[in-house]
């Protein structure tokens, strides 16, 4: 793998943030490094920092550098070698009647919408269910790599947007919303399987879902797409199914 030392990028900065509750996994402290400035962090760069463990929110690039926990398991997905389980299966089928564009990163006041329903009934109280227009922009449409945002539509309405990034090696799923009143779709599994399908229809060899955390059930179901690949130890290895 390759390290970032040997990055063609020598005059990256990486610095570690002062400690911050962890949103994750309660009363634990987290840390992060970040890697600044961000104008030099292309798609070329930053293919390189993603398979070294670090994500993106807006322009924040950065990945866990906690002082004693190290749950946090950057993931992704060998899409040649995918194979979905019965559930996913039935997801795939019940969702073919939505439509998929891939559109560029522009204020749609339609997403805006969509998106302030998801984290009210998702992620009520915790802070983004507040964002205004300005702050959904930073977080959403602010990028300097080859992003795009995946919509689906369901009889001419949008029920999801995905938030993607286009690498060298693979699609980077960033973030996801969706109509929190379509529950029996599924669409949160949906989402991710239209992008493995994506990532293989463009000749792309991963899906990069960020970081699995066992013990957070946000974030643990990431290991339901099998194969998957976690980043251990500086190498991409596969995780065992038990995982």
């Amino acid at each position: 793998m390759t390290s970032l030392r040997e990055l063609p990028i020598h005059r990256l900065q990486l610095y570690l943030t002062a400690p911050y509750p962890c949103s994750y996994l309660p009363q634990r402290q987290a840390r992060s490094q970040v890697a600044t400035p961000y104008s030099l962090i292309d798609t070329t760069v930053y293919s390189e920092l993603v398979r070294a463990g670090f994500r993106r929110s807006g322009l924040f690039v950065y990945r866990p550098r906690c002082d004693t926990c190290r749950a946090c398991v950057p993931v992704r997905v060998p899409v040649d070698a995918f194979v979905p389980n019965r559930s996913q299966r039935r997801c795939n089928a019940r969702n073919q009647d939505l439509v998929l564009e891939l559109k560029p990163l522009s204020f749609e006041e339609e997403h805006y919408r969509l998106y302030r329903r998801y984290q009210q009934s998702r992620h009520p109280g915790g802070g983004m269910d507040e964002d205004d227009r300005e702050q959904y922009r930073s977080f959403l449409l602010k990028s300097q790599v080859d992003s795009a945002l995946a919509e689906f539509r369901l009889d001419g309405e949008v029920v999801m947007v995905g938030l993607i990034d286009r690498l060298l090696d693979g699609l980077s799923a960033v973030y996801t919303f969706y109509e929190p009143a379509l529950v029996r779709r599924s669409l949160g599994v949906y989402g991710v399987l239209a992008e493995i399908e994506l990532a293989r229809k463009l000749g792309l060899p991963y899906l990069y879902l960020g970081y699995w955390i066992q013990e957070s059930p946000k974030m643990a179901y990431k290991t339901q797409y099998r194969p998957i690949e976690g980043l251990l130890d500086g190498q991409w290895q596969r995780l065992q199914e038990e995982s």
